[in-house]
């Protein structure tokens, strides 16, 4: 294998990483020592041109110093005797004879004389081999100096390219004035697709997404007025309140953006920005401020203002336009496909994922599947295959794909192939990611196409080096990196891994497809858990699963892609066809995802990194071993399985944990609430859904709830209803409850659409409703049924209220905290009392309701909002629980639970516990002053 160009590709990647942000000063020296350092190499002299003089200095004045050595080798030398005869110049066997007296005696001077004779013999006999040896040596490892020179010469140049674009980043007059957080208006160019923020939930509320884009500003001016022409790097914000731009007489700069973002209704003016194309100028006015991390290749931070209004002051250039028009019959074709293929098809072809929902990506994330959403080399592979048929024939006569079919000869296939990759470049957008696809899947395509394996790693190498010196932003890019440590993994190990598995019986397709998801796994799960800290177990399956599905779905989306300008029709048939193994590759995700044993959490730090490195080499050591022994891999398999799908009554046993006879549990979900009422085996009535939809499904999960006859929201606060996807995920759901009071209305908006996606019913709770499922029975306490309008009070007896009248009748909530769901619940003779985030306002009408009468003496009380200061003393005094629980997130910045509630709960001898501290809690045994109650923690 061929590794000359790895040292010097690894030399420039490592030192782009480390110079791009540095000061220029250090890239300047780091590049001029490199630079020197690799000239100093390549300028001495070979010694083959003073090999001759060398030896002459190294030969004795007399005799060969070589036979000399040989002769001294062989044996003791004999010098003369002294028995009073004559030397006859022989030798006994062993020994050499050096020197002979004729017929004479040979004196002590002549002894001496010829023992110096001999000791400078040997001396040059010495250095002669030292130099012979020095030679070889020269000889051997001469290719050393070229190696140690091209690594320093690629080190210096990618310092060089890391300082320029490190000052690009540092220079004119942007980064000051976002020191200063000044108030500027700039005319700016779009440099990517917009895309969404991700909602995040403060507190009760969920922080709106912003619309977020890269571009450049091209010119900024102050609010004294003064210009100044630039070309800096920000990150646009465009928050939900700013209108869209206005179109000038160079207008045109939209795409026709879909009608939804990632599931979610888009207002007019966000979907505007949204469709924003690359090359766009707009001229808009805004504050800068610094970036929020170091290290990025943003200098600074826009936040768009909405007046004075932002305005389209020059449209997208040509290929963009066109690129645009593209994408978007991309998405009119597959408007009308099922849910999970209208959002991943786009994604799947030219990486537009504004369609996947946070629930899919999470499910894709989960089975280590996210890099079938973004564009890569293995698109660009299936296109050019398309054209030049299987890669090991590219080169010769019988050669396949559609070139040759269409007469085209192979200095035409390659033209027309190389087109090809540079439309894949600007359809896909000419990101930093695209290009590292382009370049990788070209290069190790087009040396897949010569059948040359050994140049693939060679290939690779100058991918990666022409890429760092190109973009040394790159060497920051955990994508890149992924990108190609997947690569190196197919080329270097999958190869190996394939044969040992022919080897052993398995056939060839297979062992192929095994080894290349094996391979790619164990090389970046490090990288990965470091992202995520986590370890997919079900990725190497996933991926071998989702494999067969990935070509067909590429091949018919680019076809649809290019058919949609010209027959619609047409494309909406290649859409549908696309959509079955779009379909199935969905599937596999969320099947893959829903496992209980999906993963494992990992630390997401460079030494977590090493140590699942060092455990992955472990496991592949061991599995050759193993690979010997059936029985013992027929066993590892099976607990493996056991491992991922984690039966109920097995993790029982283990962990202990839900336990035996449980009837009510509360989640631990940060700071939020999230509680479960068991109602048969399997099944749950879920009470609030917390704020993260990862925690509460990990929640249920661990549970065993895989069916929720109804799950009641209390109030549309997103630490309560943001979590409901993950309650979605994977279960049937019958029904939804909430309060009348739809406030905030865009989380209201949010449930409402979530139920609707799945054909889930929502209802409204009222104070009186009664209902029952399996050993549950509750009651509603509140809110009280909503005021009717206005009308003449109708005729009636004396004595009798009005219809309405009785549990906080004509009371109206002052927010959604006071609207919350309050339920009464009978299970197991034990009795609890849920009452949601009401404030002591509602919380003193409940007490005068006629319901106060059942609520002596309850059993467990889930404290009212997170246990907060603000409790109506009364209630709490005729709950008298015997276990108050309270759901809080550790270290929230609240203080709940209030000391003043806590104690007021002890006071009152009931057993606090709360989440923050004591994790996940579960409720067990049988209820009333006589029974046996319990409460478990999760370990």
């Amino acid at each position: 294998m061929d590794l000359r160009l790895v040292p010097p590709a690894l030399a420039a990647w490592a030192t782009a990483a480390l110079t791009v942000d540095a000061p220029g000063a250090w890239a300047a020296v780091t590049a001029a020592v490199g630079l020197v350092g690799g000239v100093l190499l390549l300028s001495v002299r070979r010694p083959g041109g003073a090999a001759g003089a060398g030896r002459a200095e190294t030969d004795p004045p007399t005799d060969d110093p070589v036979a000399a050595r040989r002769r001294a080798s062989t044996g003791r030398a004999v010098t003369g005797t002294s028995t009073g005869t004559a030397s006859t110049g022989t030798a006994s066997t062993g020994t050499a004879v050096t020197g002979t007296s004729t017929g004479t005696a040979v004196t002590g001077q002549g002894r001496w004389a010829e023992r110096a004779r001999w000791a400078e013999r040997v001396h040059w006999a010495e250095r002669a081999g030292w130099a012979e040896r020095v030679r070889w040596v020269r000889a051997r490892f001469g290719w050393a100096r070229a190696a140690v020179a091209a690594v320093l010469l690629c080190a210096a140049a990618a310092a060089a390219s890391a300082g320029l674009h490190g000052a690009d980043v540092r220079r004119g007059p942007v980064p000051e004035l976002a020191r200063r957080y000044a108030a500027v208006t700039a005319e700016v160019e779009v440099s990517g697709d917009p895309w969404l923020s991700r909602p995040r939930v403060r507190g009760d509320h969920a922080a709106p997404a912003a619309v977020l884009a890269r571009a450049e500003v091209r010119g900024v001016e102050e609010v004294d007025g003064r210009r100044v022409r630039t070309r800096t790097p920000v990150l646009l914000v465009v928050d939900p309140d700013v209108p869209a731009p206005e179109e000038s007489a160079a207008g045109g700069g939209r795409s026709g953006p879909p009608p939804d973002r990632a599931g979610q209704s888009v207002p007019a003016g966000r979907a505007a920005w949204l469709g924003l194309l690359p090359s766009t100028r707009l001229r808009v006015a805004g504050r800068l401020a610094p970036g929020l991390t170091g290290g990025d290749r943003i200098a600074a931070v826009l936040r768009v203002r909405g007046r004075p209004e932002p305005r389209i002051v020059a449209g997208p250039s040509g290929p963009q336009r066109w690129a645009g028009r593209l994408r978007a019959g991309l998405r009119d074709a597959t408007e009308d496909l099922p849910g999970d293929a209208r959002a991943l098809l786009p994604g799947l072809v030219v990486g537009d994922t504004s369609r996947i929902t946070p629930e899919l990506d999470h499910a894709f994330e989960e089975t280590d599947l996210a890099h079938t959403l973004a564009v890569s080399g293995s698109n660009l592979t299936v296109l050019l295959a398309l054209l030049i048929g299987p890669p090991g024939l590219a080169q010769r006569a019988e050669r396949r794909g559609l070139a040759p079919r269409l007469g085209l000869s192979l200095r035409a296939t390659a033209l027309l192939a190389g087109a090809l990759t540079l439309g894949f470049v600007v359809v896909c957008r000419p990101d930093p990611s695209v290009l590292r696809a382009a370049a990788c899947g070209a290069v190790a395509l087009l040396a897949l196409a010569t059948g040359r394996r050994r140049s693939l790693v060679p290939a690779l190498a100058t991918a990666v080096l022409l890429l760092v010196l190109y973009d040394p932003w790159l060497a920051r890019s955990y994508g890149f990196l992924l990108s190609v440590l997947a690569t190196g993994a197919l080329l270097v190990l999958a190869p190996g891994w394939s044969d040992a598995l022919r080897r052993r019986g398995v056939r060839p397709r297979l062992a192929e497809a095994l080894a290349a998801a094996a391979a790619a796994q164990a090389v970046c799960a490090p990288v990965v858990a470091v992202l995520s800290a986590r370890v997919s177990v079900v990725a190497v399956p996933c991926n071998l699963l989702a494999e067969v599905a990935v070509a067909p779905a590429t091949v018919l989306g680019f076809a649809a892609l290019a058919a949609a300008p010209v027959a619609m029709p047409v494309a909406k048939l290649l859409a549908w066809c696309a959509s079955w193994p779009a379909r199935w590759i969905a599937g596999v995700a969320r099947t893959g995802a829903a496992l209980p044993g999906a993963g494992v959490d990992w630390p997401g730090s460079w030494p977590g990194a090493l140590a699942l490195a060092a455990v992955t080499v472990a496991v592949v050591l061991a599995g050759r071993r193993l690979l010997r022994h059936p029985a013992w891999c027929g066993l590892l398999a099976v607990l493996l399985v056991l491992l991922v799908t984690r039966p109920a009554p097995l993790t029982r046993v283990i962990s202990g944990w839900p336990p035996p006879g449980w009837r009510f549990a509360m989640c631990d979900v940060g700071q939020g609430d999230a509680t479960v009422l068991a109602a048969g085996e399997g099944a749950g009535v879920v009470v609030d859904a917390g704020p993260d939809p990862a925690l509460v499904d990990d929640c249920l999960r661990r549970l065993g709830v895989t069916r929720v006859p109804l799950l009641v929201l209390t109030h549309f606060h997103a630490d309560h209803v943001a979590g409901l996807p993950g309650v979605l995920r994977g279960r049937a759901v019958a029904a939804i409850e909430t309060t009348a009071f739809a406030e905030p209305a865009d989380q209201a908006e949010f449930v409402r659409r979530e139920a609707a996606e799945r054909h889930i019913p929502v209802t409204t709770a009222v104070a009186g409703e009664e209902r029952r499922t399996g050993p549950l029975t509750w009651r509603v306490l509140w809110p009280p049924p909503p005021l009717p309008p206005p009308s003449p009070p109708p005729s009636r007896s004396p004595g009798v209220p009005p219809v309405g009248q009785g549990a906080g009748a004509g009371w109206e909530p002052d927010g959604p905290n006071d609207a919350s769901v309050a339920l009464l619940v009978r299970t197991g003779g034990l009795r609890l009392l849920l009452l949601g985030d009401l404030e002591p306002p509602a919380q003193q009408a409940l007490v005068r309701s006629p319901a106060a009468a059942d609520l002596a003496g309850v059993d467990v009380l889930k404290v009212a909002h997170h246990g907060s200061a603000y409790q109506e003393p009364e209630l709490l005094r005729l709950a008298a629980p015997r276990v108050a629980l309270v759901s809080a997130g550790a270290g929230n910045p609240y203080g709940h639970p209030a000391p003043a509630t806590t104690a007021a709960l002890r006071a009152g001898g009931a057993v606090v516990l709360r989440t923050d501290r004591d994790g996940a809690l579960a409720v067990t045994g049988t209820g009333g002053r006589g029974g046996r109650m319990g409460v478990v923690r999760e370990d």
